[in-house]
């Protein structure tokens, strides 16, 4: 039976190098007191025997883990890039970041508990659905982020886009196209749907009057678009705001199954910029909510709390934009 490789210890460099424990543990940390001989024979024999510091031990030490937890809804293409950028965030202040999936079968409430048991010293949880009291609690003990909904609960920081703003600009688009018939594919029950929605009333009445609002019930799913499109019936207005870009796939797939020409026939807007509607094959017209800026905040957010740089609440507000792209164009002519 083959034996089991031991991993090398801190003593094992010091005896390779032929220095004592402590002078080994300063080089290794980069301390000052060792010379430059001493420096390289420990680095050296650090290098030939394979060590690896052993940051958990070091950590626990100093009671400090410097992870990040993360919930994420698996699905979601925006939150895979965004969480992308939470990692390279984080990795630039030293800190790790555990995730903790959403799922049918794992929903948040065990997502965040799960981080929690892993130690997580703060919370980044995105496009978070739990109630403001349940978030209150748990930032009573631990650095908590919302990242992507409004909310006000104590000690709960807030980073987020202006999705209103950003759904009055596909609105904005699509009236200076020539649409006059908009339609909104509504997301599921929660706050951020409830936010874009008002986007869409308050755009449309503003731009085109009360009896102009036409909000279809959806979701945040592909079928969910394709069944609020099939909903439109056969004459559909001439343009859609989707709730989201996989909402949207949903509704560019039906309308092209149904030989409905998009945007000859009907013009279609998502929400998020995701990786799918870049590609050439989809080309969506969509609103952007800059992951990585939003990231960096979100990172700066839990680490300031951490590192004791700051109590007070922040609510970061970032400012979405309009994408352009192939599935927007000027209505049908009479």
């Amino acid at each position: 039976m083959p034996s089991r490789q031991v991993r090398p210890r801190l003593e094992d460099v010091a005896a390779r190098a032929g220095v004592s424990t402590a002078s080994a543990s300063l080089v290794l940390r980069g301390k000052p007191g060792p010379g430059a001989q001493t420096r390289e024979a420990v680095l050296e024999a650090a290098r030939q025997l394979g060590y690896r510091p052993d940051r958990t031990a070091s950590l626990l030490a100093r009671r400090r883990t410097q992870l990040l937890g993360v919930t994420m809804d698996v699905s979601s293409p925006f939150h895979a890039e965004l969480l992308e950028d939470i990692h390279a965030a984080a990795d630039r202040r030293g800190y790790d970041v555990v995730v903790s999936p959403v799922t049918r079968a794992h929903g948040e409430g065990r997502a965040v508990e799960t981080l929690l048991d892993f130690r997580c010293e703060a919370l980044l949880l995105l496009g978070t659905s739990l109630p403001e009291a349940d978030l209150a609690t748990v930032a009573a003990q631990h650095a908590v982020v919302a990242v992507g909904r409004r909310l006000a609960a104590p000690g709960v920081d807030v980073v987020r886009a202006a999705d209103d703003v950003g759904v009055g600009l596909a609105v904005e688009h699509l009236v200076g196209l020539g649409h006059r018939a908009i339609a909104f594919v509504d997301g599921p029950q929660g706050p951020i749907a409830t936010l874009r929605r008002q986007g869409y009333r308050q755009a449309v009445r503003r731009l085109l009057g009360p009896d102009a609002v036409q909000v279809v019930a959806g979701g945040d799913t592909e079928e969910d678009g394709a069944r609020a499109a099939g909903a439109l019936g056969a004459a559909p207005p001439t343009a859609v705001v989707a709730f989201n870009d996989r909402c949207a796939l949903g509704v560019l797939d039906r309308l092209r199954r149904d030989g409905i020409a998009v945007p000859g026939r009907v013009s279609v807007v998502g929400y998020d910029d995701s990786p799918l509607a870049r590609l050439g094959a989809i080309d969506l017209t969509t609103v952007s909510q800059s992951p990585q800026p939003m990231a960096e905040a979100a990172v700066a957010a839990a680490v300031e709390r951490l590192e004791g740089d700051r109590t007070a609440h922040v609510d970061v507000v970032l400012e979405p934009h309009l994408v352009v792209r192939g599935t927007t164009g000027p209505p049908p002519g009479p």
